[in-house]
């Protein structure tokens, strides 16, 4: 993430365009410090509210749409600021982070474990997430990396959802 800029995003940017309030998720990329972090927890946030109207199998899928807006929003965005992968867009977060929460919707403790795997691969970028960062540009490649971090933190879920079904029940 390439976070050097003279320009740090404000509440007048954040409303300049709609591709901006998007990007930044609403405003959680505003925020002073973890920006990532605090566009998951709106993809929680936006996971629960959605989650009273929808099937979480339809917010899962909701997704693929939404990474497409994504692409154009973080692009635009990203060219405004002057840095493709800002920090403070944070959109990827969130439409990366829906279908893990819409997963383990049924339980708080795997929503959490899913918030914390995610968080950890998106910061870790292990192979091959930092290589696409490194190459593939525009709203696509900021797009991409956490697409590509939410797939680890998804298997890790699934290996420890069948392993904890698979402990012995003593009678």
């Amino acid at each position: 993430m390439d976070s050097t800029t003279s320009r740090r995003p404000d509440a007048r940017f954040l409303l300049a365009h709609p591709a901006h309030f998007i990007a930044l998720g609403f405003g959680a990329g505003l925020a002073p410090f973890a920006p990532g972090t605090f566009g998951t927890l709106a993809a929680l946030g936006l996971y629960w509210l959605l989650a009273l109207a929808l099937h979480p199998l339809v917010i899962a899928f909701l997704a693929i749409p939404l990474f497409f807006v994504g692409v154009w929003a973080c692009g635009v965005a990203g060219r405004n600021l002057g840095v493709e992968d800002h920090g403070a867009l944070v959109w990827d977060e969130i439409v990366a982070f829906l279908p893990l929460a819409a997963l383990v919707s049924g339980s708080l403790f795997l929503q959490a474990l899913a918030f914390a795997l995610f968080r950890l691969f998106d910061v870790w970028k292990p192979f091959p997430i930092r290589h696409f960062e490194a190459r593939v540009k525009g709203g696509f490649g900021v797009m991409l990396d956490d697409l590509l971090a939410a797939c680890y933190a998804y298997l890790v879920l699934i290996v420890v959802i069948v392993a904890v079904h698979r402990l012995p029940v003593s009678p």
